[in-house]
């Protein structure tokens, strides 16, 4: 591989992972106001993990990570020529604003309706939470099992399913934790 296609490939990752890498293991909210039950979360969280295992070998680690860095490259790079020019950078930053934009009006969401999920600190901590054997990847099971720790966590009576008010409060009490850690 010549020296360009390489500094492109990691070029392309930094940004990717910086900017627009893919998938926190939190599940994905529900609209406003709808209530989630245990069996969304277990669906919700088994199709996150099959996007996420990118090579299908039944564990996320690094190998997935390049795997979706290198595909992303790949779309960015529309001439192929293994670089990426500033007009292909903008023309797939220009892209993904105009998907979220049209994921957010199908949810009715406006600008300020971001999902904390999509910064990289906060993603790195989850997926470090759910490693629970420190072995480097992470299991289905293990995937699982760290998303219906944080749904019984937010599941404030015991009843199986989250409300919008049980979905605010875990929001107000990880706000507080991270000025708490903040300060």
């Amino acid at each position: 591989m010549n020296t360009k296609k390489t500094l492109g490939l990691a070029a392309a990752a930094t940004l990717a992972t910086l900017g627009v890498a893919g998938g926190a293991i939190a599940q994905d909210a529900p609209a406003r106001g709808a209530e989630m039950t245990r069996a969304d979360v277990e669906e919700r969280v088994a199709q996150r993990f099959a996007r996420m295992d990118a090579n299908s070998d039944g564990v996320i680690d690094a190998s997935d990570r390049e795997a979706r860095a290198r595909a992303r490259f790949d779309r960015m790079d529309a001439d192929g020529d293994g670089m990426l020019s500033f007009a292909e950078m903008q023309s797939a930053r220009e892209n993904r604003t105009e998907m979220r934009e049209e994921r957010r009006a199908e949810r009715g969401e406006n600008r300020r309706g971001h999902r904390m999920g999509r910064r990289g600190g906060m993603r790195q901590d989850m997926m470090q939470r759910a490693d629970t054997d420190n072995d480097g990847t992470i299991t289905q099971a293990e995937f699982t099992s760290a998303a219906l720790v944080r749904f019984d966590h937010a599941d404030a009576n015991n009843d199986g399913t989250i409300t919008a008010d049980e979905r605010r409060e875990q929001r107000q009490e990880r706000r507080a934790q991270r000025r708490q850690n903040r300060g």
